[in-house]
């Protein structure tokens, strides 16, 4: 069982997972709308992956179970 240090890192990993990935999904489709259509869609992807990860991140979180550390 993760302890409660590393489940508040991977934590603040899946905020900026899903808040940077809509931002570049954001920009990817400001991109792509003024006539990058190729980095648009690059940055729309990858966006969206990054955001589907932190989402999947957030499920695995939100079952993990806090340990107290090692048991002497």
């Amino acid at each position: 069982m993760p302890t409660h240090q590393t489940l508040e890192r991977v934590h603040t990993i899946i905020w900026v997972l899903i808040y940077g990935g809509l931002l570049a999904f954001v920009l990817g489709i400001a991109l792509h709308r003024y006539g990058e259509e190729l980095w648009g869609t690059v940055l729309m992807v990858v966006g969206a992956l990054d955001a589907a990860v932190g989402v999947l991140l957030l499920v695995w979180r939100s079952r993990q179970q806090v340990s107290d550390g090692p048991k002497a």
